[in-house]
């Protein structure tokens, strides 16, 4: 498609993304008829028409797919290049959007990002700007996905094939119960226990939850109860369980302060301890991972990462572990 720029590119990505000119328009900061010229510009090139507009907003066509897919590989090189650039100058480009899922968030990430910038001032370099985000793993993903992230960390126990990824820890889970609680005593509690009663749980796409129902439902063969009440954050989960409202899954990190305070007991789950990947996210593959968040990618795993094998080195902990690196052109 020769003539194409980047701009319009962009404008076409946002207004399929977001299903609405005039939402695209407020994303990029410019007037709805200036969108509408770009894409009309951009479907002149092409021959064909790309999004479908009507008052219920705009889709793309078979073929705005198509261009929809090379265009978000430009822009994810664009993306790289600039990224590099601004490493050569020796500072950010712009601000490292970060999308979390809220154990991630809470937990790990702010250590994380302060590290960051200490190994980014020990090089002389200005340390990124970052802006962060928090959702469920599912949401994380979708942002990424969407091009509203540069970077993700979800908790999800399978990372998305159509983006790179690279587990970079394990996170073990345990039952939270009021101290009061019969089972506050107990060595170990069954996943066949835990799927048989109700529990307070986290919304669908919550990858805590996610987690838990995928292993419950392996141990006993179908899928558990169903959540006596479903909590929109994880702080309202642990507010529930300590309350005796009933017991939740949820990880050894959510509930450590609680633990200490003696609000919360955290129960093992046996006879074979629960727990899941933390994986990082992003578009493209291992080499679209680049500059800072190359860099943060490598704290989070608690190593570097290995040129050319996308793997790490320096990893291997709980919550801590990794894994090798994926990408959507990995072998």
């Amino acid at each position: 498609m020769p003539g194409a720029s980047l701009i319009e590119l962009r404008v076409l990505e946002s207004a399929a993304r977001l299903g609405s000119l005039s939402a695209a328009a407020r994303e990029l900061r410019v007037t709805q008829q200036a969108v509408s010229h770009r894409i009309r510009t951009l479907e002149r090139l092409a021959g064909v028409e790309l999004l479908r507009r009507s008052p219920a907003g705009a889709t793309p066509t078979p073929e705005g797919d198509a261009v929809l897919a090379w265009a978000r590989d430009v822009l994810t090189a664009a993306d790289r290049l600039d990224e590099g650039l601004a490493g050569l100058r020796g500072s950010p480009a712009r601000a490292l959007r970060i999308v979390a899922s809220q154990t991630i968030a809470a937990h790990l990430l702010p250590e994380w990002l302060v590290e960051l910038r200490r190994a980014q001032t020990r090089a002389g370099s200005s340390p990124d700007a970052t802006a962060l985000r928090t959702a469920n793993s599912r949401e994380a993903i979708a942002a990424v996905r969407g091009g509203e992230a540069d970077l993700g960390f979800v908790e999800c126990p399978d990372a998305p094939h159509d983006l790179g990824s690279l587990p970079v820890r394990r996170d073990r889970m345990v039952v939270a119960v009021a101290p009061d609680h019969t089972w506050a005593a107990r060595d170990a509690v069954s996943l066949a226990e835990l799927a048989s009663i109700p529990l307070v749980a986290r919304e669908e796409g919550s990858g805590t939850r996610d987690a838990f129902e995928r292993a419950a439902a392996r141990a006993v063969g179908g899928a558990p109860r169903a959540p006596l009440v479903t909590l929109a954050t994880e702080a309202a989960v642990r507010s529930a369980a300590a309350q005796g409202v009933a017991p939740a899954v949820l990880s050894e990190l959510a509930v450590r302060d609680d633990v200490r305070l003696g609000r919360i007991r955290a129960v093992p789950i046996g006879p074979e301890p629960l727990e899941r990947p933390l994986t990082a996210v992003w578009r493209g593959s291992r080499r679209d991972l680049a500059g800072a968040r190359r860099a943060l990618v490598a704290i989070a795993a608690g190593g570097t990462i290995a040129a050319g094998s996308g793997g790490t080195t320096g990893a291997g902990r709980t919550t801590g572990g990794t894994g090798a690196a994926r990408g959507t052109d990995a072998a």
